[in-house]
């Protein structure tokens, strides 16, 4: 086990920057789970940790030591890939086993860390197939279980989930989180999938080119988003964003939907005016008149049984979606009243896209 610190990791592929100063902290034993869309910049941070790339500028720091300028080999970490990387003319045994036969490790030792690595993976039965004859969730678990036998101070996970179906991505995540704790290995997992990353990590990094927008644990990316990428990247269905300007000495936003919506924690900072971005997750929007109401004119409605998907539009133009209860069926062109909670809004600038807290709860803290 170990703790690993990043600090100013920067990265450019000649004129190209990918990481823009990237400072990590993760404590030992924790599961990071780094998330971000396509190009963002995440594996070429785990393959930095991992010293398949050079960082431009920045340390790597495992146990406190710099392993920066040191090998693959010479940093103790094992990691999983998207693609299994097994060998295909071995068998499982052979597979898992290689990298201890590579480090000259006896071999009672071997077979016994196979052996009871296989059992805690539940592959016992396949350690003489070849990967061919295995299943994806089976060649995943020899994978796993190839990373698990060399007992390194740090693993990491490129995307190892993403060749599955969805079932087996289930089973398999809820193994990876299971096996994660049983072991206290620490651990950087890398994927563009938002709900594997709130079910696995203790905490979340959320990449946006190439930059950190957010580090924090799952229920406070959710609860709190740090910016309008983080509030619509985390979060299914996405968080509806609405045109607003600051009113009521701060204490309403003024949409340009029509309403005004009260604040229910404080007034927001800046002149009466500001413009704002007014944000509410789907599951928050209720299906019920007011005199804050929203028309929604409906264009999509997704029946899934215990819910109703609704996609529509408001009067302006702006796209409204809400997850009701699973009872509520309007036709397309129907008109539905929508209120937004004034305690479930989150409130942007619309310059910057930064989160704007109460100033009651700024001068709290």
């Amino acid at each position: 086990m170990a703790t690993l610190e990043l600090v100013g990791i920067r990265k450019s592929f000649g004129a190209a920057g990918v990481l823009h100063g990237i400072d990590l902290s993760v404590a030992d034993g924790e599961m990071v789970v780094i998330v971000g869309a396509s190009g963002c910049g995440k594996s070429t941070l785990l393959r930095i940790v991992a010293g398949l790339e050079t960082p431009t500028a920045g340390r790597v720091l495992i146990d406190g030591r710099d392993v920066t300028p040191l090998e693959p080999a010479e940093r103790d970490i094992a990691m999983v890939f998207q693609n299994y990387a097994l060998y295909p003319h071995m068998s499982v045994f052979d597979n898992m086993a290689y990298g201890l036969r590579i480090r000259r490790v006896p071999r009672a030792e071997i077979r016994r860390r196979v052996e009871e690595t296989a059992a805690l993976l539940g592959i016992s039965a396949l350690l003489d197939r070849r990967p061919r004859q295995l299943s994806g969730g089976q060649r995943q678990r020899v994978a796993m279980g190839r990373a698990i036998v060399r007992e390194p101070r740090l693993f990491l996970f490129d995307e190892p989930l993403s060749n599955l179906d969805a079932k087996l991505r289930v089973q398999m995540r809820a193994e990876i989180r299971r096996l994660q704790k049983r072991l206290g290995v620490t651990s950087l997992f890398v994927t563009h999938d938002q709900i594997e990353a709130m079910t696995l990590g203790d905490r979340l990094v959320v990449m946006h080119e190439g930059r950190a927008a957010q580090i924090a644990t799952p229920m406070e990316v959710w609860a709190r988003p740090a910016d309008t990428f983080v509030a619509g990247f985390i979060g299914s269905p996405a968080m509806n964003f609405l045109a607003a300007r600051l009113a009521e000495e701060g204490r309403a936003a003024a949409l340009a939907a029509g309403p005004v919506l009260r604040f229910a924690d404080g007034p927001r900072p800046g002149a009466e005016g500001r413009r704002l971005v007014v944000g509410i997750r789907p599951e928050h929007v209720e299906a019920r008149a007011g005199p804050e109401a929203l028309p929604l004119a409906v264009d999509l409605a997704e029946p899934l049984g215990s819910e109703t998907v609704l996609h529509g539009h408001l009067p302006g133009g702006e796209s409204l979606t809400a997850r009701l209860p699973g009872g509520l069926a309007p036709q397309a062109g129907e008109v539905l009243p929508l209120l937004l909670p004034a305690e479930a809004l989150h409130v942007f600038d619309a310059e910057t896209g930064r989160r704007l807290d109460p100033l009651e709860g700024m001068a709290r803290r």
